[in-house]
């Protein structure tokens, strides 16, 4: 079952620059530990890394810029955390979902991916249409509730409890379940 999964990283390289940008990179520190954890495991157990990101407006797709732009905003105290490895892969999104106008579905076609690991920011609003994009295609998902963050905790649990509900989503943090043991409950 690992062999087929994929964890995804959105939007974490962030500015922060925007109307409740500071209340979203309070709410994102908690989970950058849990974050880091989960790639650690995930590059352990050989599975892929993929970041999907916004381009803030760099329509160049240029990652380097999109990262060297960031680190110099309030988010760059998360930024400088989370940044991607040499083999880890790097997809930059023009909107909200990671699957719109991106070639996210063909990577995880050619890299025989089945069950995606969603985290990142914001979870009302670019986690959860990723997961609504993904689930309609048919992946499994897990999304650790300590692995996102939304400007309110209130709109991050409401966007969680949807995913469950509707995208039949594992959502339970990484203090109880693992990548090996995540997709056992999930519809298959």
């Amino acid at each position: 079952m690992k062999d087929n999964t994929a964890l995804i990283l959105i939007d974490m390289i962030n500015k922060m620059d925007f109307e409740g940008g500071e209340d979203l990179l309070e709410n994102t520190k908690p989970i950058v530990d849990p974050i880091m954890k989960l790639k650690k495991q995930a590059k352990e157990l050989g599975l892929p890394t993929i970041y999907v990101n916004d381009n803030f407006g760099l329509w160049q797709e240029d990652v380097e810029n999109v990262i060297e732009v960031c680190r110099n905003e309030r988010g760059q105290e998360v930024v400088e955390q989370v940044l991607p490895e040499k083999d880890d892969f790097f997809i930059i999104k023009p909107k909200h979902s990671g699957f719109y106008s991106t070639q996210l579905d063909i990577l995880l076609s050619h890299l025989g991916v089945k069950n995606l690991i969603l985290t990142g920011v914001a979870g009302d609003i670019c986690v959860l249409f990723t997961a609504d994009d993904a689930y309609m295609r048919e992946y499994n998902l897990w999304v650790p509730s300590d692995c996102t963050a939304s400007e309110t905790e209130g709109d991050n649990d409401n966007a969680l409890r949807l995913m469950k509900r509707s995208m039949f989503a594992n959502i339970q943090p990484t203090t109880k379940v693992n990548i090996e043991s995540a997709f056992q409950q999930t519809k298959q």
